[in-house]
């Protein structure tokens, strides 16, 4: 039978088709739900490459994709990848029975939005629901994602796609008003603001249960910088249990199970480098609507070296999370930020610790003061915890009298951390340093995100807690000859070494060009 009949045949194969065969256990992540059949006796039996297939072992079942071979497993053998042995309990050897199944609905939506149809709702949590299924395979994932790039995505599919991922995991429910989150869209190296915000508005009587990420490309995520302190990998029940009881908590969003699909969409997104604004929106969305939070800020930097560049494409995506986020139930804010040189002194998980810890000491960085008291601020006026025009100075005086930091004493003790340590002076830093110092005089014009956060990973960021880049500049500061530039900190000498060559390769500070052309 030929590729081409599957779908005209299928009620015939599917009554017919039932095999039992030896399974052979594969030690390798295939990434995905696959199983590898012998070619020639896959072709006898009528099955050919990207069948669908149900494996049965004892009361466990699961849906997989067929991939063929000529020499990994033998006629009557199936190689079952580390995911599909794991989750049928299958550790030694054993007999599978094999059933093929119909393709799930969900690829005829896909082709319909290839198609530039707009999908409904239901069409879309068909999609979400063969994805945590894992009934679609990594080439259907990516055409879903290259039709979202390329046709775009309507405010409906938009909203239906986040209900679908809130609907995808567990929700974070507590009965204390009101609820807060905030988000920012990144690309901006330090800025730490989350770790100020949220003992900022719980001190002022707010709750707001903290997910954050670790880093991908950065030198370090919220989480990574938590970690520091405490432990980030806290259950739901215990979360909920926290923000209930003193109003905030900062956690890994990876170690628990909201807005499931979002981490399934965003391996697919990651290696296309495709970030289709619908399914963006819906990423950030999805996980503030599951928490529960009814008011919400979102920062978007903007400038060279940020994500975004240019203000016209930060307003409308800033306006986009304003509409959707109010058919969501969602009060938004956006805020579009300076994003063209790092926020704070530090980068890397423990030099971004002793900036936050210094800033609720009351010494810490102008501009990440600054910030974080402005988006906490804007949240207390959208919850009406302070009037219109008063957020950021009340936010600022909760951090004056100490309140901030006896709440953010809290946050860590509950989290497992020593409160009673609890300073920038006991955080410790990688044991090799190298300085660097300007080799002449002027004003700073531009530091480089991108480049000083490559530093820091090269250094061994954040994995490394202790390795990173310390600041002593920043845009607009005059320097003299020979004045502190930036200090690099490592565990490792090897790591160390690697990172000054990757700074010396590509110089991430630059000094305003006096002389910019001669005319004659």
């Amino acid at each position: 039978m030929a590729k081409s009949d599957y779908n005209s045949k299928k009620e015939k194969i599917l009554k017919l088709q039932s095999l039992k065969l030896k399974a052979k256990r594969i030690d390798v992540m295939a990434g995905g739900l696959v199983v590898v059949l012998n070619a020639g006796f896959a072709q006898q039996n009528d099955i050919f490459t990207g069948y669908r297939i149900r494996v049965k072992h004892n009361s466990s079942q699961i849906i997989a994709i067929v991939d063929l071979t000529n020499d990994m497993v033998k006629p009557g053998e199936i190689g079952l990848f580390h995911e599909i042995a794991q989750e049928l309990g299958i550790k030694k050897e054993a007999n599978v029975e094999i059933y093929l199944t119909r393709r799930p609905e969900s690829i005829e939506h896909i082709k319909e939005k290839i198609e530039g149809i707009p999908l409904k709702e239901k069409q879309i949590s068909a999609i979400v629901t063969d994805i945590m299924a894992n009934r679609l395979s990594e080439a259907e994932l990516s055409a879903f994602m290259t039709a979202s790039y390329i046709r775009g995505m309507s405010d409906d599919e938009v909203v239906g796609l986040t209900d679908a991922i809130v609907e995808s995991g567990e929700h974070f429910k507590i009965s204390k008003t009101p609820v807060l989150d905030k988000h920012c869209i990144g690309g901006v190296a330090g800025n730490r603001t989350t770790m100020l915000i949220a003992p900022i508005v719980a001190a002022a009587g707010c709750y707001i249960p903290k997910t954050s990420s670790r880093a991908i490309t950065s030198a370090s995520g919220t989480a990574d910088t938590m970690e520091v302190l405490c432990d980030v990998t806290l259950p739901i029940k215990e979360m909920q249990k926290q923000v209930s009881k003193i109003g905030a908590c900062i956690v890994w969003g990876g170690a628990i199970n909201l807005a499931a699909a979002d981490d399934k969409l965003i391996k697919i997104r990651n290696p296309l480098s495709l970030d289709p604004k619908g399914v963006l929106l819906s990423s950030i969305l999805a996980k503030k609507k599951s928490v529960g939070a009814k008011y919400c800020v979102i920062d978007i930097p903007i400038g060279r070296g940020a994500k975004l560049t240019d203000i016209k494409e930060a307003r409308a995506l800033a306006s986009d999370f304003i509409n959707i986020g109010r058919r969501l139930g969602i009060k938004i804010e956006s805020i579009i930020t300076n994003g063209e040189d790092p926020i704070g002194n530090g980068i890397g998980p423990a030099l971004e610790c002793v900036d936050v810890l210094k800033v609720l000491e009351g010494n810490g960085p102008r501009d990440l003061t600054e910030k974080s008291c402005i988006l906490a601020g804007k949240l207390l006026e959208l919850c009406n915890k302070a009037k219109v025009g008063t957020g950021a100075t009340a936010a600022h005086k909760l951090l004056q009298n100490g309140k901030a930091l006896a709440k953010f004493r809290q946050i860590v003790e509950w989290q497992g951390g020593d409160a009673k340590k609890l300073s920038s002076k006991n955080i410790s830093l990688g044991k090799y340093k190298y300085s660097v110092k300007a080799q002449k005089g002027g004003r700073i014009s531009h530091v480089d995100n991108k480049m000083l956060s490559r530093v820091a990973r090269a250094a061994g960021a954040p994995l490394d807690k202790g390795a990173g880049v310390y600041l002593y500049c920043e845009k607009g500061d005059m320097i003299g000859k020979g004045s502190p530039f930036l200090d690099i900190y490592s565990n490792s000498e090897n790591k160390l070494s690697v990172a000054i060559k990757v700074l010396e390769g590509y110089g991430p500070i630059e000094t305003e060009k006096v002389l910019l052309d001669t005319l004659r």
